[in-house]
């Protein structure tokens, strides 16, 4: 069953997100606020409103200011902890306060991404900074964070982009699209200039499809749905299986209205996913394929034991120091 949000009224109809002189809503000095941007990039400055949209969607008359709980470490499994460590240590390394645009991603890990761009320092630049999400999960972490909610339209270049993966090999391409998120995903990622991907120790592989054995995430429109089907039997997949909702009658239907299809192929196939990636492609009626090769910059691995391996695409590898996310976890910090 689908609903509908209420129409939000002119923000000149509505006094309490009013601003100026004398209003009840006017900035008192040390509190965030909407403050015009002045970039001289070209790009389409949504910055220089009084109030981003997304106030509506968690309370009239609310300015968003990034504030959001954190959940007590000790209260996580020993895989949850590692994702969140794994998320810290990206974030802390990537993203720099003259980044005014990052993407998120989708999938377990992501969460804590956004968890510790609330926190400080990097929440100081909030107020000038904008967020584009790959899906449905992104957004509303976007948007219940109070964060600036943009989108690809409007930002087709993007600083950095943080994203989970379902597996990584030693190339550090990646199987993604669990999620369903796989076409937005893949536009995020090509749109940065850094693409980061972060995700626990069980993700980190050698040959893709070893840990990952639901195959490789195809979108395709519905109508070909069956036709790509055949074709990929006729391409040597092993067991092609159209993904079908868990908690509704029918396939699962992606955030952009199209149906997914899960191909799994032996390991000669996956030793060559660029080869694979361009003959799947090539079918007619697939819009986009859950493999990411060559995009990622570094991948950060959460270990239950608390440490964290950053992997890069050049081949280095080298342990990250959880110490100073670890000990923001711990104390539960919040904007």
């Amino acid at each position: 069953m689908s609903s509908q949000l209420r129409p939000l009224a002119p923000l000149a109809e509505n006094p309490k997100l009013k601003s100026g002189p004398g209003s009840s809503n006017s900035t008192a000095p040390g509190q965030n606020s909407r403050r015009a941007s002045h970039s001289s990039s070209g790009r389409p400055d949504p910055l220089g409103t009084e109030v981003h949209l997304s106030a509506s969607r968690i309370g009239p008359g609310v300015i968003p200011t990034g504030r959001m709980d954190v959940v007590p470490h000790e209260e996580l499994s020993p895989e949850e902890k590692a994702k969140r460590l794994a998320a810290y240590a990206a974030v802390d390394e990537h993203v720099k306060d003259f980044h005014k645009v990052l993407g998120i991603g989708s999938g377990s890990t992501v969460p804590y991404v956004v968890e510790r761009l609330c926190q400080p320092p990097h929440c100081y630049a909030n107020s000038d900074r904008w967020y584009v999400p790959t899906g449905f999960q992104s957004k509303e972490l976007i948007v219940k964070a109070g964060l600036n909610l943009g989108d690809v339209d409007q930002f087709p270049t993007i600083d950095v982009t943080i994203d989970g993966a379902d597996e990584v090999d030693d190339e550090l391409n990646a199987i993604k699209g669990g999620g369903a998120c796989q076409l937005r995903e893949k536009v995020l990622a090509e749109a940065a200039t850094h693409f980061i991907i972060v995700a626990d120790s069980r993700k980190d592989s050698h040959v893709l499809g070893q840990t990952w054995k639901q195959g490789v995430p195809i979108e395709v429109a519905p109508f070909a749905w069956a036709k790509v089907f055949v074709n990929l039997q006729k391409m040597g997949c092993e067991k092609p299986t159209l993904r079908m909702g868990k908690m509704k009658a029918g396939p699962v239907v992606t955030d952009n209205g199209n149906f997914v299809i899960d191909a799994v192929f032996s390991e000669p196939y996956m030793r060559d996913p660029a080869e694979l990636l361009h003959r799947i492609k090539m079918l007619t009626g697939v819009l986009e394929v859950g493999l990411f090769v060559g995009m990622a910059e570094a991948a950060y691995f959460g270990y239950p034991d608390g440490t964290v391996m950053a992997r890069w695409q050049d081949g280095r590898r080298e342990r990250v120091d959880a110490t100073k996310g670890l000990e923001i976890a711990e104390s539960g910090q919040r904007v």
